[in-house]
């Protein structure tokens, strides 16, 4: 399977487990659609990078620590992006499920998330 479509895959996983988080939060918490979504990103995150390093990319050889903390960084200015698409959506067309503005803000943010893990986390 080439890089391209692992890297896919690895986004379902993070998008599903998004998702799940974010509709178990918004169903059994008192959280709002937009502080379930901060954690909900933050479950996805951690979920693509551990698949991100085996499956798509493997390992970059620098660390775990400090691959984690650039695998980090560029997850957090992805995230930033998500959220502010996912937001202005809502804020926009405040009818729209979340979890229909989260499926528009996740396929908004996916060029940019290849981009930054291929060229600044996972580059040889």
């Amino acid at each position: 399977m080439n890089r391209i479509l692992r890297f896919a895959f690895v986004g379902g996983l993070g998008f599903l487990t998004d998702a799940a988080i974010l509709a178990l939060l918004l169903a059994f918490t008192p959280l709002g659609p937009f502080a379930a979504r901060v954690l909900s990103i933050a479950c996805a995150i951690t979920v693509t990078w551990l698949c991100n390093r085996t499956l798509t990319f493997q390992s970059s050889g620098r660390g775990l620590l400090k691959e984690g903390t650039r695998y980090g960084s560029v997850s957090v200015a992805v995230a930033l992006f998500n959220y502010l698409v996912y937001s202005g959506v809502l804020l926009v067309l405040p009818a729209t499920p979340p979890l229909v503005a989260l499926v528009i803000a996740s396929l908004a943010a996916m060029t940019l998330s290849y981009l930054g893990y291929s060229r600044l986390v996972f580059d040889r």
